[in-house]
């Protein structure tokens, strides 16, 4: 310990001092903004909910952009990710948009492993960044980023509870992504029904221990803000891209027999509050949410299991060519016991082969004496048949010439005495 401590190196004493003048690094903040605007900035939204529940449609109002989307179906046989990205641009700032939908999410008879590919998927993508950041030669300035830095997660308006697979799911992707859950087709359901609705999901999340996306409230700036809205999740929302006249200005709506639903309308839904704290707000703590917890939580599990810890077991710093040279070993060892393994398995298959070779070997030959047997017996048989025939063919020759020539005599004698008969006439 004594080591560890002179091995240290001294604290260095942070002194304070006035400027004599202007010096120009005050201008940090403004280059910062300069050099992120002309990078452009990358936000990945990832929409979870039931097929038909509104998800494109919710896409197509925040952005107020026409998506393409393809048509759904409750045919699916089971759950699939499909993703698109688009280039936007607002003013000066460019962004690189990327929206994934969950194909057929709660279409299956059998709904346990509905979350599967969802997971899989985030877990892809932070796969696809940490490979990117160990290699040799990095270019994360102009990776294609595409962990998730936001879930929506549709709630279906029952009005009741939430469904097991939302439980379930959302208890899944907690510790992976920001959630931030949403109930859908809000104008399906009264206000009064609206209001017990949303907290009883809250309630339910609590006592299941799903930890959804809060908005920070640790900069001044937005604390209030963002302490208010937290209070109104889950943001009930209503979208539309279809407009309607109310008074003398066309608004975003949903007409009805009964009336007209107005999307930017804070009295008839959450939209409003759901586009501020999701863009206007909190996107950049979103990303930064996705990097410093979400990813080092997976970064760091990952290298855990790979055998990377920040400190040995005498709290001292842990070598990165130790650990490697450590794992190699290991790795060695137990490619060279796998390999004994594979090897004394292979020859006690070939024994088995074999053994199984000189088996049907034997029952081959025993086939073949019993074939040639029956054979031989076949053969001594039609030989003695064919005696037989023999015999019988030269005593029916006998019997036909001995007939013959029978008949040979009875001609001569039947020709002698009609001779004599007119012989004796002639006299």
């Amino acid at each position: 310990m004594e080591t560890a401590e002179t091995e240290r190196p001294p604290a260095v004493e942070n002194r304070s001092h006035i400027l004599g003048g202007h010096v120009g690094f005050d201008s940090l903040p403004d280059q910062l903004v300069s050099k992120s605007v002309s990078q452009g900035f990358g936000f990945n939204i990832l929409c979870v909910g039931e097929t038909g529940i509104g998800k494109s449609t919710l896409m197509n109002t925040l952005f107020n952009t026409m998506f393409e989307s393809d048509e759904a179906t409750h045919h699916e046989p089971g759950v699939r990710l499909k993703s698109h990205s688009y280039s936007l641009k607002e003013t000066n700032v460019d962004l690189k948009l990327t929206i994934i939908n969950t194909v057929g999410f709660g279409d299956q008879v059998n709904k346990e492993e509905s979350f599967k590919p969802v997971v899989d998927y985030i877990d892809t993508q932070f796969e696809s960044y940490l490979q990117e950041e160990l290699k040799i030669r990095r270019s994360l300035h102009d990776f294609h980023d595409t962990r998730i830095h936001a879930c929506l997660y549709f709630i279906v308006p029952t009005g009741h509870c939430l469904k097991s697979l939302d439980l379930v799911t959302m208890k899944k992707l907690d510790s992976k992504v920001n959630i931030i859950p949403i109930v859908a087709k809000a104008d399906t359901i009264s206000k009064s029904e609206l209001h017990k609705f949303k907290i009883k999901i809250m309630s339910e999340l609590v006592s299941n221990g799903v930890q959804i996306y809060q908005f920070p409230t640790d900069d001044e700036a937005v604390a209030e803000i963002n302490s208010t809205m937290n209070a109104h999740l889950p943001f009930a929302v209503v979208g539309s891209m279809e407009e309607a006249k109310v008074g003398n200005k066309m608004v975003k709506a949903r007409q009805y027999p009964w009336g007209i639903v107005q999307v930017e309308n804070e009295n008839h839904c959450d939209f409003v509050k759901l586009r501020e704290m999701l863009i206007r707000v909190n996107m950049e703590d979103l990303r930064e949410q996705t990097h410093t917890r979400h990813y080092e939580l997976y970064r760091r599990c990952k290298l855990e299991e790979m055998g990377f810890k920040d400190t040995d077991p005498d709290s001292k710093p842990f070598s990165l060519q130790e650990t490697y040279e450590a794992k190699r070993n290991e790795f060695m060892s137990e490619l060279q016991k796998k390999e004994e393994e594979m090897r004394q398995m292979f020859v006690a298959r070939v024994k088995e082969t074999e053994m199984d070779l000189k088996e049907k070997e034997k029952e081959l030959h025993d086939q073949f004496d019993q074939l040639k047997k029956t054979h031989q017996e076949e053969k001594k048989k039609l030989e003695e048949k064919r005696r037989e025939l023999e015999e019988e063919m030269n005593a029916f020759n006998q019997r036909r010439m001995a007939a013959q020539t029978l008949q040979g005599h009875s001609f001569q004698a039947t020709g002698q005495q009609p001779f004599k008969k007119d012989k004796d006439r002639k006299n």
